[in-house]
């Protein structure tokens, strides 16, 4: 899978939409500024990322997805530049 939209359900019963992708992609997109925190927080071009609208990163660590981080500025565009996809 290069990208794709999840729904997930939380625990409060509402529903969150996600851009899932590959680290590779995430890496590609992040700017100058991310960069360092996401290497720091472990992305690498294998992991698994999902990225919801409000630009919080998570990336599936033992089986749970965790927050790592957050896109900062133009991330939507950013994100339907590179996959073809958002959230509307």
């Amino acid at each position: 899978m290069i990208a794709a939209i999840k729904n997930d359900a939380t625990d409060w019963g509402s529903m969150k939409q996600f851009v899932e992708i590959p680290g590779a992609l995430l890496l590609k997109l992040a700017n100058s500024q991310e960069l360092p925190d996401l290497r720091a927080a472990g992305v690498t071009e294998q992991s698994e990322i999902r990225i919801n609208q409000h630009g919080d990163i998570e990336m599936l660590q033992a089986g749970d997805w965790a927050i790592i981080g957050g896109l900062l500025g133009d991330y939507k565009n950013r994100i339907k530049r590179l996959t073809g996809l958002d959230w509307s």
